[in-house]
């Protein structure tokens, strides 16, 4: 008996040392990396004139300051925002005007932005111009035509 205690003696010690250093490791081997969070705060004022500023407050948080779909908040997104910069290169050479701007109201939905992940940016701009329902129009014309300069020529 004292015999085959020594020969599994080697054995059993070897197999608590895998269990022990498996055990130590198990959450880090476990744990799943949870995706990214989007911490969603109210919009801040723009000027409804300026495209360009309504995009950095607006847009660039997921498309990317230079609208190429890489913004700081993609790694949390279902789907990655395409290249806004391609948009008129992807039909036929002229800019979808009246597409991007239903897309930004909400009238249409964007395939690539899977589920309706991307804000129905109309009713946040009524929402913020209640007073003055003029300035959604103008808000939404003025991004519209910020993004067609984008535009890769």
């Amino acid at each position: 008996m004292l015999s085959t205690l020594r020969s599994w003696g080697p054995v059993v010690v070897m197999g608590l040392l895998a269990a022990l250093l498996l055990a130590g490791f198990a959450p880090a081997i476990l744990a799943e990396n949870p995706k990214p969070v989007i911490k969603q705060v109210p919009p801040s004022r723009t000027s409804a004139a300026s495209g360009a500023e309504m995009f950095k407050a607006y847009c660039a948080v997921c498309h990317g300051i230079d609208a190429k779909g890489n913004g700081p908040a993609v790694p949390a997104l279902k789907t990655a925002p395409g290249d806004m910069t391609l948009l008129a290169k992807q039909n036929g050479g002229k800019f979808p005007e009246l597409r991007v701007f239903n897309a930004i109201r909400g009238e249409v939905g964007v395939a690539a932005h899977g589920s309706r992940e991307m804000p129905i940016w109309g009713t946040v701009f009524q929402d913020m111009n209640r007073s003055d329902t003029a300035q959604t129009p103008l808000r939404i014309r003025n991004l519209t035509k910020y993004i067609e300069s984008l535009q890769q020529k």
